[in-house]
């Protein structure tokens, strides 16, 4: 299983109140799970007027995919209205699959 992460930081700059702010992180967020079938969640940023972190998740079976999924979204949110990308980065996680248990390394690199 391959778990793809996007963090995004964006500003608001339209908005004048934490209202204003999550009408546009709401629309942003129903739009990409519906679009991409990512689960998004605003991770930080939550008391600031104009500006939201967003963290979005995506479970796939392939790497490439997985990359172009969360590519695409960022280029979406390079030219979105109502916000601005200011900054983002993906990280992929790749599984273990069934079978595949002996030889598994930790985080260090050391066989577990």
């Amino acid at each position: 299983m391959i778990i793809g992460v996007l963090q995004v930081e964006m500003t608001v700059p339209g908005s004048l109140s934490l209202k204003d702010k999550r009408r546009v992180v709401q629309s942003i967020k129903a739009k990409l799970h519906r679009e991409h079938m990512v689960s998004v969640a605003e991770t930080g940023s939550l008391g600031s007027l104009t500006s939201a972190t967003l963290g979005i998740v995506l479970a796939a079976g392939e790497v490439p995919y997985c990359q172009s999924v969360l590519q695409n979204i960022v280029e979406k949110l390079k030219t979105h209205r109502d916000a601005v990308l200011a900054d983002w980065s993906i990280q992929i996680i790749t599984g273990v699959t069934p079978g595949q248990e002996e030889g598994l390394t930790d985080q260090d690199g050391d066989e577990a």
